[in-house]
């Protein structure tokens, strides 16, 4: 296994590890996540350091499409389908994605939600 695959495996099982969370705008740990403290905490924990909100993980990594998207891509979303991302989540596979909404806290979607999905700007692999 690459090394890649090891730190992306490891950032989801960190990931998974807190579905239920409850939201906490601004929060960066198990007490209370936002999207991009739950993804920023979860690569943390796997020797990866990301910025701290998701319109700068935007700017990091390399650009992938939908088509291709791999266990550990992290997504991107922004109303009415601005540019800069409002809301970050990473992709686990078979067309799911976990993230930390205000709604759900942590917890699963899949790429095809109705609601997310016209959301969607762009995926990046770290």
């Amino acid at each position: 296994m690459s090394e890649a695959a090891t730190y992306h495996n490891k950032a989801i099982s960190v990931a998974k590890s807190n579905l239920g969370v409850k939201y906490r705008w601004g929060g960066i740990s198990p007490s209370g996540f936002d999207c991009s403290g739950l993804i920023k905490y979860s690569f943390s924990k796997a020797g990866k350091t990301l910025p701290r909100t998701a319109a700068q993980m935007q700017q990091t990594g390399k650009r992938v499409s939908s088509s291709s998207l791999r266990a550990g891509d992290l997504l991107f979303y922004a109303p009415n389908r601005a540019s800069r991302a409002t809301h970050v989540a990473m992709y686990v596979g078979s067309g799911k994605v976990i993230n930390s909404s205000s709604s759900k806290g942590v917890s699963y979607f899949y790429t095809n939600n109705s609601y997310w999905k016209p959301k969607f700007i762009g995926a990046k692999r770290i």
